[in-house]
C-alpha cells in the first residue's frame, strides 16, 4: 500500500518548517566549537567546552561536515565556523611526518597512537563537504585523504577497508570491522559527488555487496567484527557488550544506517543490482525495527541485540533513533509504502518528546530504559552529525549523498 502526499509528513510544508527550525537550533549549539589545540572541542551537556577531552579528529570532521553543508543551505556564519574547525585537519590533527591523520590532538607525542579507517572516513567526508562549499584547500585535502585510504586501508582482494594501523604505518592490526566500512561508503559516495574519481563509487558498491551477503547469511543482523581474512566473529566483545565503538552482537542503528546507504548507492543503478539493494535495504530496516523497537509507556530503540534478536544493551542512544528516522524517510520517499511514513511520524514524536533538549540545547545523547538522560555509553553532547543529518535527510528526496541533495535543491 502506498501513502498519499496529503497523509505524509515528508511532503507537509509545515513539517519542513519544523525540520528547518530544528536543524538551525542544533547548529547553534555550543558556546565555542574550537579546541585550543586546533580542531573541534568536546561539548558537555550544556554546550560548554570539555577540555578533559583532546580534539578528536572524527568529531572535528563531523562538525566541519555539518557546518559546510549548512553554509550550502544558506545558514549565515556556518562557513566561518566550519573553516575554523576544518583548520585542525590541515594542521594539528594531520601527521605531516608519516602521513594520514591522528585520532586526536594528544596522539602526536604518544607512542601508542593509532590510525583508523573510521577516522579517515570522516576526514574524507569533511574534505568533500569543504570542497563542495568552496574551501580553497578542500579539493587538495580530499585528494590527500583518498590517497591515504587507497594506500593504507583499501584492500582490493576483499573489496573492503582494513581497520587500524599504528602511527607510522608499520603494523596493521588483524581486526576488521563493519563500522569503519559503513562510514567509508558514505564518505566515498560524497567524495565522488564532490568531484573525486568514479572508482571510489565502485569501491563503495563493492563494500555494499559484501555487507548484503553477510546480512543475508544472518537473517539481516549484520556481523560487525571480523578476522583479517574477513571471517565473522559473532562472539567478539561478548564480555564488553556496551563498548562504544565495538559492541557485542548486532547494532540496531547500523541496520537502519545501512538501509539508508543502500538506497543511496542504488540510485546510480536502475538494473538488477539497484533492485537488489533496495530489497536488502527493506529487509535490514524491518529486521532492525522488529528487533530494536521497544514499545510501551517508555518506547525507544535498544542499542544492541544478540543473534536471535534479544536485547543486550537496552539503553537508548540518540544516534540510533536518528538513523531510524533517516531510513524511514529515505525508504518512505523511495517506495511510498505506508509503513515507512507511519514509522517516520512515530519516531519523530519520540525524538521530540524524549531526545530533543529544549532547555540546554542539542539532543540528549543517551537515555535509559525509562527515557531519562543517562551517560553509560556517552557523556556530554559532542556530536551534531546524526541529529542534524536526520533533519536534512527528512527534508530532501533521496540522493547519493547529502552534498548532492543540497546542491540539487540549491539549483531548483
Amino acid at each position: 500500500m502506498t501513502c498519499g502526499d496529503r497523509d505524509s509528513w515528508l511532503t507537509l510544508p509545515s513539517h519542513h518548517v519544523w525540520l528547518d527550525t530544528e536543524s538551525s537550533r542544533l547548529l547553534g549549539f555550543g558556546t565555542s566549537l574550537e579546541h585550543p589545540a586546533g580542531g573541534a572541542v568536546w561539548l558537555d551537556d550544556r554546550g560548554n567546552p570539555d577540555l578533559a577531552h583532546p580534539a578528536l579528529t572524527y568529531i572535528t570532521a563531523r562538525m566541519a561536515h555539518v557546518h559546510y553543508l549548512a553554509s550550502i543551505r544558506g545558514r549565515p556564519g556556518s562557513q566561518r565556523t566550519a573553516d575554523r574547525v576544518f583548520d585542525g585537519l590541515l594542521t594539528t590533527l594531520r601527521d605531516s611526518r608519516n602521513g594520514g591523520w591522528f585520532e586526536s590532538s594528544a596522539d602526536a607525542l604518544s607512542p601508542d597512537a593509532a590510525k583508523t579507517a573510521y577516522t579517515h572516513a570522516f576526514v574524507v567526508l569533511a574534505a568533500s563537504a569543504a570542497t563542495g562549499a568552496g574551501h580553497p584547500n578542500g579539493r587538495e585535502l580530499l585528494g590527500e585523504a583518498l590517497d591515504v585510504v587507497e594506500r593504507r586501508f583499501w584492500d582490493d582482494q576483499y573489496g573492503m577497508c582494513a581497520d587500524t594501523w599504528n602511527a607510522d604505518w608499520t603494523e596493521l592490526d588483524d581486526y576488521r570491522g563493519i563500522n569503519a566500512n559503513m562510514h567509508m561508503v558514505e564518505a566515498l559516495l560524497t567524495a565522488v559527488d564532490a568531484g573525486a574519481r568514479t572508482i571510489w563509487r565502485e569501491r563503495a558498491v563493492r563494500i555494499c555487496d559484501n555487507v548484503i551477503g553477510w546480512a543475508e547469511q544472518n537473517e539481516y543482523r549484520i556481523p560487525e567484527h571480523f578476522t583479517a581474512q574477513w571471517h565473522p566473529q559473532l562472539e567478539y566483545n561478548s564480555n564488553d557488550t556496551a563498548n562504544q565503538f565495538k559492541p557485542y552482537g548486532a547494532t540496531v542503528g547500523h541496520g537502519f544506517e545501512w538501509a539508508r546507504l543502500l538506497v543511496q548507492a542504488s540510485l546510480a543503478d536502475t538494473g538488477v543490482r539497484g533492485r537488489r539493494y533496495v530489497e536488502a535495504a527493506e529487509s535490514l530496516y524491518h529486521r532492525a525495527a522488529q528487533d530494536g523497537w521497544q514499545p510501551g509507556p517508555t518506547p525507544g530503540f535498544v542499542y544492541t541485540t544478540d543473534w536471535a534478536g534479544r536485547p543486550v544493551v537496552t539503553g537508548r542512544l540518540h544516534w540510533v533513533l536518528c538513523e531510524a528516522i533517516a531510513a524511514a524517510a529515505t525508504l518512505g520517499r523511495h517506495t511510498g509504502e505506508d509503513r515507512y511514513h507511519s514509522d517516520y511520524r512515530t519516531w519523530w514524536d519520540i525524538a521530540a518528546d524524549c531526545c530533543v533538549d529544549g532547555v540546554d540545547g542539542s539532543w540528549h545523547h543517551e537515555l535509559d530504559t525509562r527515557n531519562r538522560p543517562a551517560a553509560t555509553v556517552w557523556s556530554g553532547k559532542p556530536d551534531l552529525y546524526h541529529a542534524v543529518q536526520a533533519t536534512w535527510i527528512s527534508r530532501y528526496p533521496p540522493s547519493s549523498s547529502m552534498l548532492a541533495a543540497l546542491h540539487t535543491s540549491a539549483n531548483h
